[in-house]
């Protein structure tokens, strides 16, 4: 279940993420849930406001050679999905 908190230091983060443009870029196409009971495996992101609360912590990174993950969000929960294997899975959850 991918609980993730989103910390404003660096040194505190699990991953640091990087955003972008366009779903091809991605390692990880992820989808937000509405309730934390929906998410499911690295793909679905239930975000929470406490950090005990989370599976993972990352931080938003502004440059994307500053990132462990490449992230997109999706629109569609079935869209979601790894696309490149990567030593992060199942680290997320």
């Amino acid at each position: 279940m991918a609980k993730i908190f989103v910390t404003d230091r660096e040194h505190k983060a699990d991953v640091c993420c990087y955003e972008v443009d366009h779903d091809h870029q991605a390692d990880l196409l992820y989808f937000i849930v509405d309730h934390e009971h929906q998410a499911k495996g690295d793909e679905k992101w239930f975000f929470v406001d406490r950090e005990h609360k989370a599976s993972c912590k990352i931080f938003w990174v502004d440059r994307e050679h500053q990132a462990d993950l490449k992230v997109f969000k999706v629109r569609h929960a079935h869209q979601a999905k790894w696309k490149k294997s990567r030593k992060l899975r199942n680290q997320l959850s």
